[in-house]
């Protein structure tokens, strides 16, 4: 048991050099995308739970 453990280790190892890793611009500039891209969802998300919230505020005769 205790060697079928360490061969796992060792796999993981092995596999993990294989990696290739993102250099520190690309991972700069991945992450610039991911984070302009969550405020445009955000953005958008807000809108649409907005409009929805008045629309269906009208249609009940809320406000």
């Amino acid at each position: 048991m205790i060697e079928k453990i360490k061969n796992y280790f060792k796999s993981i190892s092995i596999e993990m050099k294989k990696v290739t890793w993102l250099t520190k611009d690309e991972l700069l500039s991945s992450s610039v995308v991911v984070g302009v891209f969550s405020i445009v969802i955000a953005i958008f998300l807000f809108f649409i739970d907005y409009g929805l919230t008045e629309f269906m505020s009208w249609i009940i005769g809320g406000k």
